[in-house]
C-alpha cells in the first residue's frame, strides 16, 4: 500500500484530501506545517508528498527544496496544491524539483487522477528513461547520474522531471515526440489531458540550454504536434 503524507495548513483541507485518498486505498499521514511537514518526510519516507503551498513561517517551496536537497529524500515525488496559478510560481515549482501541481479548488477524481499519475510514473518508469548510462546525440550530452545535461563543454543541471523530459527528446532525436507521448511516458495522463504542464517545462528547459549553448536552439516546436530535439542546435535569429 503506498504512503502519501498530506501536508497543508487548512485542517479541513488535510482531512478532507486524507479521507478522500484512503478511500482510494492509500495510507495518509497529515501534517499542519512546514516543519513538522518536512520532519515526517524525513521519518516516514512516503511514497508522495501532497504539499500546499501558502504556509505560515515555511512556505510549500522552502520545503520542496528541502526534500530535493536531502539526499535521502530526493527522489519522493511531490504534488503541490495551490490557488495561485500563475505560469511564474509553476516554474518556481518545477525548477525546486516540484512533479506535478494542481489548482485549488480541486476535484477528488481529479486529485485521484494526479497522485495516481505520479505513483504509477516512480513504480513503472519506461525501461528506455530508466537507462543510467551516458547517452550522447550531436552536441548534447546525458549524465544520469546527476541529472545533468553537457553542451559544448558546459554542463547545466537539470530536476528529474526536465531531465526525463531532455532524455525522451535524446532517445527520439530529429523526430517529432508529440504531447501525448509525454504526458503518457513521464506523467501517466492520458492525451486528454491539460498539456500546460508540458509548455511551462519545456519553456523553463529551453531557458537552462540557452544558458550553456551561446543561445543555439536545440528544442524545436512543431505546432499542432509537440518537440522534436536538434542534436546539432540551431544558431539564433539575428
Amino acid at each position: 500500500m503506498n504512503k502519501i503524507l498530506v501536508i497543508d495548513d487548512d485542517e479541513a483541507i488535510n482531512e478532507l484530501v486524507k479521507v478522500n485518498l484512503e478511500l482510494f486505498g492509500y495510507s495518509v499521514i497529515t501534517a499542519k506545517n512546514g516543519i513538522e511537514g518536512f520532519a515526517l518526510v524525513k521519518q516516514e519516507l512516503p511514497d508522495l508528498v501532497v504539499l500546499d503551498v501558502m504556509m505560515p513561517e515555511v512556505d510549500g517551496f522552502t520545503v520542496a527544496k528541502r526534500i530535493r536537497e536531502n539526499p535521502e529524500t530526493k527522489n519522493i515525488p511531490i504534488l503541490m496544491l495551490t490557488a495561485l496559478g500563475m505560469v511564474q510560481d509553476k516554474v518556481k515549482g518545477f525548477d525546486i524539483g516540484v512533479d506535478d501541481y494542481l489548482v485549488k479548488p480541486f476535484e477528488m477524481d481529479e486529485l485521484r487522477v494526479r497522485v495516481r499519475a505520479l505513483l504509477k510514473r516512480t513504480d513503472a518508469i519506461p525501461e528506455s528513461l530508466a537507462t543510467k548510462e551516458i547517452l550522447t546525440v550531436g552536441d548534447i550530452t546525458l549524465l544520469p547520474e546527476s541529472y545533468s545535461v553537457k553542451i559544448l563543454d558546459k554542463t547545466v543541471k537539470l530536476t528529474p522531471i526536465e531531465y526525463d523530459i531532455l532524455n525522451l527528446l535524446v532517445q527520439n532525436h530529429e523526430n517529432m515526440v508529440s504531447s501525448a507521448k509525454f504526458l503518457r511516458e513521464i506523467w501517466g495522463y492520458g492525451p486528454e489531458d491539460d498539456v500546460e504542464t508540458i509548455r511551462v517545462h519545456i519553456r523553463h528547459l529551453r531557458s537552462k540550454i540557452k544558458k550553456i549553448s551561446n543561445g543555439k536552439e536545440y528544442i524545436e516546436t512543431i505546432y499542432g504536434g509537440g518537440y522534436r530535439l536538434l542534436s546539432k542546435g540551431k544558431e539564433p535569429k539575428k
